[in-house]
């Protein structure tokens, strides 16, 4: 079967964008070279769930020693584990020393800041109801709801740390939110607001998402196994990504080609069977790059080993590239990091780009029979020019980045 070509023009176009910088911290340890060398020894980071008293049968990505992190004193108000994992993040591959060169030939007034999260730091806020005043229900002292809770602590935490002065909010859609934040990055720098904007998502452990899923029946018994025909549900897993992205002068060594949203709002927590959501949004990526679908060399799926969503994803593959697409998940790297996956994935395909790999799906062992597309199972010695990274949230709320080294899209 021969794959399908670029559909009609499905979005508006946005500024090409030059990724300048890069970094994820994951289960698999502070940096792009913690999780590169996990990938290619093929070395998992889940394991079974020792988060806090949870009392859950089901395994985990955890960051290790994030409960020693420290955050500087005059930010001590935004102390949280999820701005402890923005902080480690931020100091990994020379992130933050990137950013202060980008305000040396921008200003601070011109670089936003955009992170996506589903639950920033209401583990804060969790731990706190715990400690209640026996008598009168009365929550701790201090309680920095604003600086820990709420949703845009982490982004503005980084703001300050960086010390940043251009606009800054949070993208909370999910599993998508921090792919979402590509596409507000374009529209910034398209309105004339920014010259950059650092983006990412960060989102770690806490009692609602861990007891949450599970009350949903997703998560798994074990170690995820995503697109195997005996998968049984999703690992939870915590992360922190940052790219620091600029109109694209050909200069960058990695370019984002274009970013395809959608949402099919067909279940508040299953994708439309046939994947249709999906299919939009990778189209409306394909269109953004112009680009046609056989020019991808690799997608790296959202595949979080859930029976439903692995399925929908597989079909929405096979509607818009035709049957055979190579793909893979590293989710059984990681576990799903939730507002954290769009960048974690876009690290991992920035990762086979620039070391001639693509990673094989970890965990699995035997494909569903009834998927359709190059399900990678082993590592491939394979340099890909131009990759897709999926990330499919709740409520069919779904975004597609497609990106490449620059040349590869003049």
């Amino acid at each position: 079967m021969s794959a399908p070509s670029a559909s009609p023009s499905l979005s508006p176009r946005l500024p090409r964008l030059g990724i300048t910088a890069l970094t994820a911290t994951t289960p698999a340890g502070p940096g792009r070279g913690a999780l590169l060398a996990a990938l290619r020894d093929r070395r998992g980071a889940l394991a079974p769930c020792d988060f806090l008293d949870v009392d859950l049968p089901t395994w985990i990505g955890r960051v290790t020693d994030l409960e020693s992190v420290s955050l500087p004193d005059d930010l001590a108000d935004y102390d949280c584990r999820n701005n402890r994992l923005a902080e480690l993040g931020l100091q990994q591959d020379g992130f933050a020393e990137a950013v202060a060169a980008a305000v040396q030939r921008h200003g601070a007034g011109r670089i936003a800041v955009v992170l996506g999260t589903s639950t920033s730091g209401i583990l804060h806020t969790e731990l706190a109801f715990r400690e209640r005043d026996p008598e009168t229900g009365a929550l701790p002292s201090p309680l920095h709801y604003a600086t820990t809770h709420e949703l845009s602590s982490a982004p503005r935490y980084v703001r300050q740390r960086l010390d940043l002065k251009g606009p800054v909010y949070a993208v909370s859609t999910a599993c998508s939110s921090s792919g979402k934040v590509f596409a507000s990055a374009q529209r910034l720098i398209a309105t004339g607001m920014c010259d950059a904007v650092v983006v990412g998502g960060v989102d770690s452990l806490c009692l609602t998402t861990l007891y949450g899923f599970a009350s949903l029946e997703l998560t798994s018994t074990g170690p995820c196994r995503p697109g195997d025909a005996a998968r049984n549900g999703i690992s939870i897993g915590e992360a922190a990504g940052f790219a620091l992205v600029e109109a694209d002068r050909g200069e960058a060594p990695l370019c984002l080609f274009g970013v395809g949203e959608s949402v099919d709002a067909h279940h508040m927590s299953s994708p439309h069977p046939e994947g249709r959501g999906a299919q939009l949004a990778m189209r409306r990526a394909l269109d953004a790059a112009s680009l046609a679908p056989a020019s991808v060399d690799y997608v790296n799926l959202h595949g979080t080993a859930s029976r439903v969503n692995d399925a929908a994803e597989d079909r929405a593959l096979e509607a818009v590239f035709g049957r055979g697409q190579v793909c893979s998940s590293t989710k059984g790297w990681t576990g799903h990091t939730l507002g954290a996956a769009g960048i974690t994935g876009l690290v991992t395909g920035a990762l086979a780009i620039e070391h001639g790999f693509l990673p094989g799906t970890l965990n699995t062992e035997q494909v569903d029979p009834d998927f359709t597309a190059d399900y990678l199972l082993g590592n491939r010695d394979r340099r890909p020019t131009r990759v897709m990274t999926n990330s499919f949230g709740f409520g069919g709320n779904n975004c597609s980045l497609l990106f490449g080294r620059p040349e590869e899209n003049a």
